[in-house]
């Protein structure tokens, strides 16, 4: 390829509406345009990036045995219907009518479709197990979609969905996936962690995601320093602190605490500990308000009270609701006199003499005692893990990492068999129902992980197996004949030998070619020019680690070919 003959523009400011790493640099390395908030078109140096992504996963699943499918985007309510998930899913999906004011969504997701396909098809035994995938563009109508391609609303996804007769199987079937999902990571030569997880509105019993470790990460990553226990934010089992703050009892009082709205506040205008603070939040899950307690210093944890209520969703109440609940405006909450139902975290019966909301406008009560001054409907673990927390496995301490979700694997157990009648006869003649796992990797979102996880200052360095392009010739000198010949050499002959490769054959400056170079991050640049010619020399530069090598013309192929096997080209 040639630059004079490709679609490669590159930008020299970063955009001002870029805000993490990988975002700024697909899109000043020409890689991604934005079309709409969270819509990408996907530039030619970029989608080289993302076929590359997607032949190493259709690698790694054919090799399992899975079987490649597409099924449509735009699919029926009818389904959704039956499964549930149109109600419950929420305004993430994309819902429309069609001309005869029928009822579509633009799948975020194809539980549904795969589950109608393998019900038509599918009713012995002796046709099962199965393992079906696809690799196509999903929808999620993201309140508020950010940084690139790493949270969109339109992405490329591979989902795979495997049907087994039983428990066994299924676990088989979801092993092989695990597998799968490492050697696609390492073969992406991505650091990466696998993590328990929550299932979210995919559903089912059992799940794991897979992490790609990075500062930038948007998801944080609990780890055991003295085990291997790894989990995400939302599934980390928190512990009862090992230093509980018990106090000193007293009896409640309120006090005025004016504008005081937020625990800092609050904890500094009375001069307590901000763990002596209880949180009260209010929430709505499906059609009931609740609260929820934690300490001052902790957060809570919304999808673990919503697991524990078995509820479609909680979300934060309106301001109006918690008036409605507490008298108050938000600030003010408190458990003292509340009469919906109260679930507090195991942290807050530790306290004997906390500080709560009053229940009243710039009013909060100090000395309050859980259990005699209001009775929680519950104890249980509501809040989000923090470092040095007692790991439940070992007893150990949790250290903290960033990481951005590249992968998820799903035990669905019978959720969509079930509400969809997806059967089978067994050996015995008897109607079963499938059991079934859900296996899906964002596309771009793993080359955005790739970037966040490997650039500096002068752009992307791409590992050698996704990048656009494995080698860059880039000839300095385009005004000297005997400088441009040996580039357009050199470049035949590596296309020759197989390397994927693109000549710089601009009339540009060295610096704006060598820039460009470094910007879209190329693995490999043979530099030709003038002053290394005449010495019968051609510098090669590793992209990752800046080392230049000067190298004889004759050893050229040879070199740049063992330098791509040593880089990590299979």
């Amino acid at each position: 390829m040639r630059v004079t003959q490709f679609f490669m523009p590159t930008l020299r400011e970063a955009p001002a509406d870029a805000e993490v790493i990988s975002h700024i640099l697909m899109i000043r390395a020409g890689m991604i345009k934005k079309s709409a908030a969270g819509i990408y078109t996907y530039l030619p140096m970029g989608l080289r990036v993302i076929r590359k992504v997607e032949n190493i996963i259709r690698q790694c699943m054919n090799e399992t045995g899975a079987i490649e499918l597409l099924m449509p985007s735009v699919q029926p309510a009818e389904l959704w219907r039956e499964s549930g998930r149109w109600q419950h899913y929420g305004k993430e999906l994309l819902r429309m009518k069609d001309r005869h004011n029928r009822d579509f969504c633009f799948g975020p997701t194809h539980e549904e479709v795969i589950t109608e396909i393998i019900r038509t098809y599918v009713s012995s035994y002796k046709q099962l197990p199965v393992n079906l995938y696809q690799i196509q563009t999903k929808f999620r109508d993201e309140v508020r979609p950010r940084f690139g391609l790493m949270r969109g609303r339109e992405f490329i996804m591979k989902d795979a969905y495997s049907f087994d007769i039983d428990e066994k199987g299924a676990q088989e079937s979801y092993e092989k996936m695990r597998r799968a999902y490492c050697r696609i990571f390492e073969s992406c030569e991505l650091s990466y962690k696998m993590v328990d997880a929550d299932s979210g509105a995919i559903g089912g019993s059992f799940s794991h995601e897979f992490m790609v470790v990075a500062q930038t990460g948007e998801d944080a990553i609990i780890s055991c320093g003295s085990c291997n226990y790894t989990a995400n934010m939302e599934k980390a089992a928190s512990l009862k602190p090992d230093n509980p703050h018990t106090g000193t009892e007293e009896e409640p009082k309120e006090r005025h605490t004016p504008n005081m709205h937020t625990v800092s506040e609050v904890a500094k205008f009375l001069n307590v500990p901000e763990t002596t603070v209880i949180k009260t939040i209010i929430v709505q899950a499906d059609d009931t308000v609740v609260a929820i307690l934690v300490r001052g210093d902790h957060e809570a944890n919304l999808i673990k009270l919503k697991n524990y209520l078995g509820v479609a969703g909680v979300e934060m109440a309106t301001p109006d609701n918690i008036c409605k609940v507490t008298g108050a405006p938000v600030g003010f909450a408190g458990p003292v006199g509340l009469s919906i139902p109260i679930y507090a975290d195991n942290a807050v019966s530790d306290i004997v003499s906390a500080v709560t909301g009053g229940n009243k406008k710039d009013t909060h009560i100090t000395g309050v005692k859980p259990g005699r001054d209001f009775a929680a409907t519950v104890y249980g673990d509501f809040r989000n893990a923090v470092i040095g927390d007692i790991c439940p496995s070992c007893g150990g301490k949790y250290t903290v990492a960033r990481g951005i979700e590249v992968g998820h694997i799903f035990k669905l157990g019978t959720k969509y068999s079930v509400s969809m009648q997806a059967k089978y006869l067994d050996a015995g003649g008897k109607q079963q129902q499938i059991i079934m796992g859900c296996y899906g990797i964002g596309v771009g979102r793993v080359s955005a992980a790739a970037i966040e996880q490997s650039h500096d200052e002068a752009g992307i360095i791409w590992p050698v197996p996704i990048a656009p392009f494995e080698v860059a010739v880039v000839p300095l000198n385009t005004n000297e004949p005997v400088v441009v010949n040996l580039a357009e050499i050199i470049y035949t002959e590596l296309k020759n030998a197989g390397a994927d490769v693109i000549i710089d054959d601009r009339n540009e400056r060295a610096g704006v070619k060598l820039a460009d170079a470094d910007l879209i991050g190329y693995p490999l640049r043979v530099t030709i020019g003038k002053r290394t010619l005449s010495e019968g020399l051609i510098e090669v530069t590793i992209r990752k680690t800046r080392e230049t090598t000067a190298v004889k013309r004759e050893n050229i192929i040879a070199y740049v070919k063992n330098t791509l096997i040593s880089l990590g080209k299979s």
